[in-house]
């Protein structure tokens, strides 16, 4: 097995609770990686929908990775590309990646909960220093599980309609007195979580500086009706494509396994954008 592969103790850690942590797994490159995500920002005027970034609130880019040469070509270092082998198998898709600039507190969530769809991860890249109290992200270990009664008890008194009201409601305590792990981190620190795990952060800084690349195991034929629904909800962020132009102009043959489900089954994607930019509303901001 090569050295970058998942070992039988960090898959059976990941299965259990939902997320692995990977201390300094890219503090070699963490520097470059905080330049490219600086220009990428830089050159679209430095915030939400290409204004500045305003202090009080979340900034979101999707696709981010891919608008960066050294950002796409991580999707092929064997540290990330072999995290996603060792989950999801050899044939995984890769569904794209939003870049952040968080304000403050983010409420507790999963991105989807569902035992439904083919498993799915986040691999999140965190580039400022964060402690639990000042923004480093927390998560629920084992609320990944659907149709657990633990997890699924999570889900139902978190969720509610105002999301930020479930725990004070149900269990009389504020959202960062939540039971969780934090993931302390500095630049280069790298965490990947299964989509189901509720997670959060809380404090912070008014500009905290993370992006993400998302996969998926690959559908089969019989099921991409499935996965052209699933990734056509990111054209929130008023984009038709789940890629950048250099995730795929400067693609390998080896690169274009993971992104050809993505190019070719996005007709969905395209009409929903359509959608958005005839109502005239904001991108997302998440």
């Amino acid at each position: 097995m090569s050295d970058t592969m998942l070992n039988k103790q960090q898959l059976a850690f990941f299965d259990t609770f939902g997320y692995l942590g990977l201390p300094g797994l890219l503090r070699d490159c963490a520097d470059q990686v905080i330049a490219a995500f600086e220009q990428v920002w830089e050159e679209r005027g430095g915030g939400h929908d290409g204004k500045e970034h305003d202090p009080t609130r979340r900034s979101a880019l999707l696709p981010f990775p891919g608008r960066h040469p050294y950002l796409a070509s991580l999707i092929d270092d064997p540290r990330i590309h072999d995290i996603a082998v060792s989950i999801l198998g050899e044939d995984f898709n890769y569904t794209g990646g939003d870049g952040n600039l968080y304000v403050g507190d983010t409420h507790w969530h999963s991105d989807g909960f569902s035992n439904e769809r083919l498993p799915s991860i986040k691999i999140a890249f965190y580039l400022d220093a964060m402690t639990r109290e000042t923004g480093a992200l927390r998560v629920i270990p084992g609320s990944h599980r659907v149709g657990d009664a633990y997890a699924d008890a999570v889900q139902t008194q978190i969720m509610m309609p105002d999301r930020d009201a479930g725990s004070e409601v149900n269990w009389g305590i504020q959202g960062d007195q939540i039971p969780a792990v934090a993931f302390e981190s500095v630049a280069g620190d790298v965490l990947v979580f299964n989509h189901n795990l509720k997670h959060g952060a809380f404090g912070g800084s008014q500009r905290r500086r993370m992006y993400t690349m998302n996969f998926c195991q690959r559908y089969p034929e019989a099921r991409v009706g499935e996965f052209e629904e699933m990734i056509s909800h990111e054209a929130r962020f008023l984009t038709d494509t789940l890629y950048g132009p250099y995730m795929v102009s400067e693609a390998s043959p080896e690169r274009m396994v993971h992104l050809e489900q993505g190019l070719k089954y996005r007709r969905r994607l395209k009409e929903r954008y359509a959608e958005f930019v005839k109502s005239g509303v904001e991108s997302s901001r998440g």
